[in-house]
């Protein structure tokens, strides 16, 4: 048997070679590092770029809100301030000027204002008055901007800072530029900007600096730059924000009520030693902002900004993977795949896929809440995912398109169910047994002299749709037919599909055979190619026989053996002397003598035999009526 095995489960566990399951894994990594790699590219972004935007901003989600510095304060031009004041956009400059007298008489250490003082005021005593008051607070900051004219061809720059009355008494002046990603997310701001070969830092440095009594930042690159004895990680001159939460989440004073002293009077200690940053937060004036940490209440500018000084005080900088470990990871995530696809099991293969992902998933989110250190996460998952969902994929389409190859080549032989078991279990050992069956032989009787009158094509014409006819009947009944030899059908039951009444299908299937055989014959005799109607004989036998693989490494054929097999054809030649279409054993009898009604015929000592037989003759079923039953030639 071995030399047969051998090539049938060449056929049968023939695989697609590992080289095109390499490809396909080579060919998707290749592709997700060209992703990552044009995400390296300034001013490009891919989808999976805004993946992992979208990735990053749920980790930071999940981390939840962090403790906000309680020497940040905000003093807002909110819609309450409007209504109070009944003022209209700009507002005066005095009115600024007396705010910002409250925060120092509070005891204020910085003063932010987040305005721009570009332009004289509409009544020209009132910048006097502001540059006065800011004079006399410990330190102040406000904005400057550099701006780029796109439609000329060097793009001209353009500087604009605030009047000299206020360059003469702040303390500090830094650029303001937010930086929207692709899906107008803030998550960064501008560290500094040159103008004219002069370096202008974000005026988030600047307050910083002047709080803390720190030297201004150092050596800038699109990488980092020196700040306060520490190296500040950018990305392309951005620094990212580590938001403290969502909007609202620093503490906040209506401008009214501070220029009224409300907020004073209510709380003495609430601008001693502390930042505090003038700027707008209505939605009106449209300097609102989505954040990671809410994209649909918008967070005011100032808060942003807030949130970067926050940043840089706490020295809590957020520092994105280089391009060489993110590119490193995707390929380890293409290793990792090839492993996890090497499984034969697909729930397996799922397990251990979602929980490696989920695993990555955590580590990134613990190496982030720990160590302000952002991993890519699309990127990896990305080809984790497709590296094992390809090949696994492909090696189900391959697998899908062998079985069928495989059922269409033996369905014109063998029973479905066999075809459906040998796909299944691709267990060649499987098919080798002794088993207790029951056997069919079927003859066609006088078919020699009935080819005799016909040409070989006419015999062809009869013969391929009668064997058609008789194979659906016993493949109907859960049959294998074994083989054709000229008109004779040699079939079993039992096998590989297991039946507890296969001795009853098999006598169903036999009475079938005559109806069918009628149907036939009214055919061909309407038809002309017939001048009489033929017989056929059927013997049954139930009892062990060997089942299984037999033949050559060049043909093989799925067959039995044994004295059982003999006693069924040695019936079917006794049809001729009985004149009756089916006979079978005492053994089928006992199975089917409470299913069909039966009559003994004889005892008989058949060829192979020592001891007589006991033969049946079967008449039909029991609650068959009368042109349903079987009758003699």
């Amino acid at each position: 048997m071995d030399k047969m095995e051998k090539p049938m489960k060449k056929l049968m566990q023939e695989k697609q070679p590992f080289n095109l399951r390499f490809l396909l894994l080579f060919g998707t990594t290749i592709a997700v590092l060209l992703f990552q790699m044009l995400e390296i590219i300034p001013g490009v972004t891919t989808p999976f770029g805004r993946l992992e935007y979208s990735a990053r901003d749920a980790l930071m989600r999940l981390r939840g809100s962090q403790d906000a510095s309680e020497d940040i304060v905000i003093v807002a031009i909110d819609d309450f301030s409007f209504n109070w004041t009944g003022y209209r956009w700009p507002w005066s400059r005095a009115y600024y000027a007396e705010i910002v007298d409250q925060i120092n008489n509070g005891g204020g250490k910085v003063v932010g204002l987040d305005l721009f003082l570009f332009a004289p005021d509409s009544e020209s005593e009132n910048d006097p008055l502001l540059a006065d008051s800011l004079a006399k607070v410990p330190a102040s900051v406000t904005v400057a901007q550099i701006a780029k004219d796109p439609s000329t061809t060097y793009m001209v720059s353009s500087l604009s800072q605030p009047l000299p009355a206020y360059l003469q008494v702040l303390d500090g002046v830094g650029i303001t530029a937010f930086t929207r990603d692709e899906d107008a997310i803030v998550r960064s701001v501008q560290a500094y900007d040159l103008f004219q070969d002069q370096v202008y830092y974000n005026w988030a440095f600047e307050v910083a600096r002047l709080y803390m009594g720190a030297d201004q930042p150092a050596k800038p690159t699109n990488t980092s730059l020196q700040y306060n004895h520490a190296n500040v990680p950018l990305h392309s001159k951005q620094i990212l924000i580590n938001y403290a939460g969502a909007a609202g989440t620093y503490t906040t004073y209506s401008a009214a009520n501070v220029h009224d002293g409300v907020t004073l009077e209510e709380n003495p200690e609430a601008f001693r030693d502390k930042i505090v940053l003038i700027g707008a937060t209505t939605v009106t004036l449209q300097d609102v902002y989505p954040t990671p940490y809410a994209t649909q209440i918008p967070t005011a500018g100032v808060e942003v900004v807030a949130n970067a000084i926050d940043t840089i005080l706490q020295g809590k900088y957020l520092t994105e993977a280089p391009p060489w470990l993110a590119l490193m990871l995707v390929v380890m995530a293409a290793i990792i795949a090839a492993f996890i696809a090497r499984s034969q099991r697909p729930s397996i293969t799922v397990l251990v896929l979602g929980g490696v992902m989920v695993a990555y998933i955590i580590f990134s989110f613990l190496v982030l809440t720990k160590s302000n250190y952002i991993l890519p996460i699309v990127f990896p998952l990305t080809m984790l995912f497709l590296g094992v969902v390809i090949p696994t994929l492909e090696q189900a389409v391959a697998q899908e398109l062998e079985k069928r190859r495989l059922r269409n080549l033996f369905s014109r032989f063998i029973a479905p169910e066999m075809v459906d078991q040998m796909v299944k279990t691709q267990d060649i050992n499987s098919l080798n047994k002794r088993a207790n069956l029951t056997i069919l032989f079927s003859d066609i009787r006088g078919f020699t002299t009935l080819s005799e009158k016909l040409s070989p094509e006419g015999v062809v014409n009869l013969l391929n749709p009668y064997l058609e006819a008789m194979t659906a009947v016993v493949h109907n009944y859960g049959g294998t037919v074994d083989k054709y030899e000229g008109d004779a059908i040699v079939a079993f039951f039992g096998e590989p599909v297991s039946f507890e009444d296969h001795a009853a299908r098999t006598v169903r299937a036999a009475v079938d055979m005559l109806k069918a055989l009628d149907d036939l014959s009214e055919t061909w005799l309407a038809e002309q190619r017939l001048e009489k109607r033929f017989n056929i004989g059927i013997g049954i036998n139930t009892g062990e026989v060997f089942v299984g693989l037999l033949g050559s490494k060049e043909r093989i054929n799925y067959t039995i053996i044994g004295d059982n097999a003999n006693l069924a054809a040695r019936l079917q030649d006794l049809t001729k002397t009985y004149s009756w279409p089916i006979l079978i054993s005492e053994s089928t009898y006992q199975s089917v003598k409470d299913e069909f009604e039966t009559e003994f015929v004889d005892a008989v000592t058949v060829k192979g035999k020592t001891k007589p037989v006991n033969i049946y003759k079967v008449l039909g079923r029991k609650d068959a009526i009368e042109s349903e039953k079987v009758h003699a030639w």
